[in-house]
């Protein structure tokens, strides 16, 4: 596959990226659409409120996608772009980058029965994606890697949350109980004066320590005979640094969806995966909106 075009409503944008990488550029999609007919994918890296239009256009015009997360704006627009997928024959995959990190990759074949998340994102401040909840903007992918290793359905859920530096909530916390047993703890905060990625949980005689940055994994096995690694200060607890293979997530990312593309396969990340993770990220900041309201934040702040 080649790169053949860019489309973006800002011309001079789309004139410097067309020039760097040596294709054409466009100021919209009908553009790209009708004057490259050959066409078969497109990443849409839009503002999340276009994300259905823009996907829409693609696959009428038999193209397939790959939206970045959070896949809409709102589970009836989720809803929408599944049926669309479904009734076009459409490829969709959602933007979940962290699905492609090597750390969470090598974590799979370790996960039995998780009970316990300790998950911690933090960013500093920056004047992008301020039209959404930090739930929304950056918490989203630690949920969607949680779904995914629990695959239980939710029981309960806990959040509060405040805006410091733009109208919207800007650091949370959230914690949410499983029907499986299992707890999960989340903090997400875009205000931070550091960068922190890390994702910790327990299973049965076994601590995981996942940290996104650094794309490594430390497996820490109680009492099992034989376990390979090497003992810590406790000769009962043996240490062990998963094997992993550093790859860029972005690139990663890109290969699978235009493999799935190409195969006409499932993607790795599909439109139901995207759901999930927008319907319980609504449902936190749903949570976090009636916290504040018993607390009376708004009065606070005045």
């Amino acid at each position: 596959m080649r790169l053949v075009g860019v489309v973006d409503s800002d011309t001079a944008r789309a004139d410097a990226v067309a020039k760097e990488f040596s294709c054409r550029s466009f100021g919209s999609v009908e553009q790209l659409i009708t004057t490259h007919s050959e066409v078969q994918a497109a990443s849409v890296a839009v503002p999340t409120i276009h994300h259905l239009g823009i996907a829409r256009q693609l696959m009428e015009a038999g193209v397939d996608v790959l939206i970045e997360k959070p896949v809409t704006t709102s589970l009836s627009e989720a809803d929408e772009l599944l049926h669309l997928a479904q009734k076009l024959g459409r490829m969709a995959q959602v933007g979940h980058l962290e699905r492609f990190n090597p750390a969470v990759r090598a974590t799979l074949p370790v996960i039995t029965r998780p009970m316990f998340f300790e998950v911690h994102r933090l960013s500093v401040f920056t004047p992008r994606s301020l039209d959404v909840d930090v739930v929304l903007d950056l918490m989203i992918h630690d949920l969607d890697i949680v779904l995914s290793f629990v695959n239980s359905p939710l029981k309960e859920i806990r959040a509060v949350g405040l805006p410091i530096l733009s109208g919207k909530v800007d650091i949370a916390n959230v914690r949410i109980e499983f029907e499986s047993g299992c707890i999960a703890n989340f903090t997400a905060s875009r205000v931070s004066t550091e960068r922190v990625r890390k994702l910790r949980f327990f299973q049965p005689r076994q601590y995981v320590s996942l940290d996104y940055g650094r794309q490594d994994v430390m497996l820490f096995s109680i009492g099992q005979d034989g376990a390979a690694g090497t003992p810590s200060v406790n000769p009962q607890i043996q240490m062990a640094k998963l094997p992993t293979t550093q790859e860029e997530p972005l690139h990663a990312e890109l290969k699978s969806f235009l493999e799935s593309v190409q195969e006409r396969s499932q993607p790795l990340v599909n439109l139901e995966d995207g759901r999930r993770a927008l319907s319980v990220a609504l449902d936190i900041v749903a949570a976090i909106r009636e916290h504040g309201r018993k607390v009376n934040l708004d009065q606070l702040r005045k």
